[in-house]
């Protein structure tokens, strides 16, 4: 069962303002890491934060890494900009590369989740040159599509379908800002309907308590979704501006992580991924665990991102 962090050591851990970009993000800086070492960047996906990486900082930190986590563009303590044309893929990539910039790293290991995952994939692709090697949870490395990819997902899955459903600009954010809470903790996948169903049993998981559902909701609640679900309404934008990337391989040493209960496999399967990751160190699957996995099984994700570190150098 994972561990609870205590949310007064979270709070003491080192913040640094990274600008970069015309947007200033929150990183939490933690560890002194060892002469000849990379950092680690663990990007977070939606609805998280920076904090849904607590156990991983202080695990990673400890065996003697330095960990830079950001709450991404958009999230938590970091800018949100307006405009829903500036959370492109690009751009989130420039900004871990601003990090990288601001801590004077001439590379990294870039470790993500959920949409963090899209976003360290692409950033191998797009500035290869930062990136000592990458490992990604829950979203993986998929070809490019033949086309824009929401009018395929539309077709496939239908209107009600949680990432076509968010596309509306105002719709989405309204539900889910309507009861934070409920939205942090359901066990059901957003879509359409969601917002009216009213016999939803809302139970904590045992991987979090309410000192940490509290952080989550308290921030949320002052933030709102826009911005995550931001990225969202950026898929076919990404689609085009990638272009010039289509084909490319992901050459530097990788490592895909996911639990056998995630729903995202069920319409992003992670097949022939050594197709497109040709150093492919890894492709681990927890027998039982969700789409939340590093704060579900902590201690099996610490122990399998500290080998694939082991074996990067």
């Amino acid at each position: 069962m994972a561990q609870h962090i205590r949310i007064a050591d979270w709070e003491r851990v080192a913040t640094r303002e990274v600008t970069t970009d015309g947007v200033t993000l929150r990183v939490f800086d933690h560890g002194e890491g060892r002469p000849g070492r990379p950092p680690v960047v663990l990007c977070h996906g939606f609805p998280e934060l920076a904090f849904s990486w607590r156990h991983q900082l202080f695990a990673l930190a400890e065996a003697g890494h330095r960990v830079l986590v950001p709450d991404m563009r958009g999230y938590g303590g970091s800018s949100r900009p307006a405009d829903a044309d500036a959370y492109d893929v690009l751009s989130l990539c420039g900004d871990l590369a601003g990090v990288l910039d601001a801590v004077g790293a001439d590379d990294a290991v870039f470790v993500g989740h959920d949409w963090g995952s899209a976003v360290v994939w692409q950033m191998a692709l797009a500035h290869p040159e930062r990136v000592r090697a990458v490992a990604g949870m829950s979203v993986p490395v998929t070809p490019r599509a033949p086309a824009p990819p929401l009018p395929i997902l539309r077709k496939r899955l239908g209107d009600d379908f949680y990432i076509v459903w968010f596309q509306e600009p105002g719709v989405a954010e309204a539900a889910l800002s309507r009861d934070v809470r409920r939205t942090l903790i359901t066990r059901e996948m957003y879509c359409a309907s969601w917002p009216e169903r009213a016999d939803e049993q809302l139970t904590l998981p045992p991987w979090l308590n309410d000192e940490e559902l509290a952080y989550y909701v308290d921030t949320f609640e002052r933030t709102g979704f826009t911005g995550g679900l931001n990225y969202y309404r950026n898929m076919d934008r990404n689609w085009t501006l990638t272009e010039h990337l289509a084909g490319r391989p992901v050459t530097q040493p990788s490592l895909y992580l996911t639990g056998s209960k995630d729903p995202v496999g069920q319409f992003m399967p992670a097949k022939d991924l050594d197709r497109t990751l040709t150093d492919l160190r890894g492709h681990v699957v927890l027998d039982g665990a969700g789409h939340w996995v590093q704060q579900q099984r902590p201690d099996e994700v610490n122990a399998v991102l500290l080998d694939f570190l082991s074996s990067v150098g």
